[in-house]
């Protein structure tokens, strides 16, 4: 079954930036809009950004508007999210996954329309 790789986290002081990277093998994400999770300890997995397979339309929740950017390399079957100005509040493992409908747009709310969930990356902003 194909799985989702995130990586590009780390430790980080408030007000950096960082870029994590979504990649996947024997599946391409072409067709799909990719989205981006995270979940802090004792909290619900909870929407960041998402990209659409054409066009491509973005969204992002209201607390990393104009901080986040999603961005896919369909050549490298990859997508990014850029990250600046972060804030402990932003501290959370960062999942991304595909939504299960083909060519799905707008992106749909909620973890529950995604799947191929990966291991996940730890951003831990701290001074």
């Amino acid at each position: 079954q194909s799985q989702f790789v995130e990586s590009g986290g780390a430790l980080v002081q408030p007000g950096g930036s960082l870029r994590l990277s979504c990649t996947t093998s024997g599946f391409s994400m072409d067709g799909y809009a990719i989205g981006w999770f995270r979940q802090a300890p004792g909290k619900e997995r909870e929407d960041v950004s998402c990209i659409t397979a054409t066009g491509p339309e973005t969204t992002y929740a209201d607390s990393v508007r104009g901080r986040f950017t999603i961005s896919r390399d369909y050549a490298k079957n990859t997508v990014y999210l850029q990250m600046s100005d972060l804030k402990p509040e932003d501290t959370a493992v960062y999942y991304c996954a595909a939504e299960v409908i083909l060519r799905a747009t707008p992106c749909r709310s909620g973890p529950e329309h995604y799947r191929y969930w990966g291991q996940g990356t730890q951003v831990t902003v701290s001074s």
